[in-house]
C-alpha cells in the first residue's frame, strides 16, 4: 500500500470551513475537525452545543460519527481548529475517542500522535476477551 501524503493545509481549510456550520450559541467558540483517511478522503465534524452543557459534543466526536456513518474507515490524520484556523488540542474525552478510531499512530494537528496526547490509553485490547 502506498502511504498517503498528509496535506495539512487542506485539512486545516476543511476544519475551518466546517467550523462555519458549528452550533455554538453559548461559548461562541466555533470548532471544526477534519480527518484524512487512508483512502484519501477528508471527512469533517463540528461542535454542537446544548443548553444542558453535558449534552454538548465536541467537533471530534461529530467527526468520528461522520467517519462511521459514511463508512470512511480509520483516520490517519486529524486537524482541529477554531473558526479562525487556530489549532485546538483535543480534550481528554476526544483524545480517547480519536485514539480508538485512529490508533496510537494517528497524527493530530501536525504536531502530535494520539499516543503522545494520551499515553497509556485504554484501548480495545485492554478489554477482557479482546482478540
Amino acid at each position: 500500500m502506498v502511504p498517503v501524503v498528509i496535506d495539512w493545509d487542506a485539512l486545516k481549510l476543511a476544519a475551518v470551513t466546517a467550523a462555519e456550520n458549528s452550533y455554538a450559541p453559548y461559548s461562541k467558540l466555533h470548532v471544526g475537525a477534519a480527518a484524512l483517511t487512508a483512502s484519501g478522503d477528508i471527512v469533517t465534524g463540528v461542535n454542537v452545543e446544548n443548553a444542558s452543557y453535558g449534552l454538548t459534543f465536541c467537533a471530534e466526536v461529530s467527526l468520528v460519527g461522520a467517519l462511521v456513518t459514511q463508512g470512511s474507515g480509520r483516520p490517519i490524520a486529524v486537524m482541529v481548529t477554531d473558526g479562525d484556523g487556530n489549532p485546538l488540542t483535543p480534550c481528554g474525552r476526544c483524545r480517547q475517542v480519536l485514539i480508538e478510531m485512529g490508533g496510537p499512530e494517528l497524527a493530530i494537528n501536525e504536531t502530535h500522535t494520539a499516543a503522545e496526547l494520551l499515553p497509556d490509553a485504554f484501548l480495545p485490547d485492554d478489554l477482557p476477551g479482546a482478540d
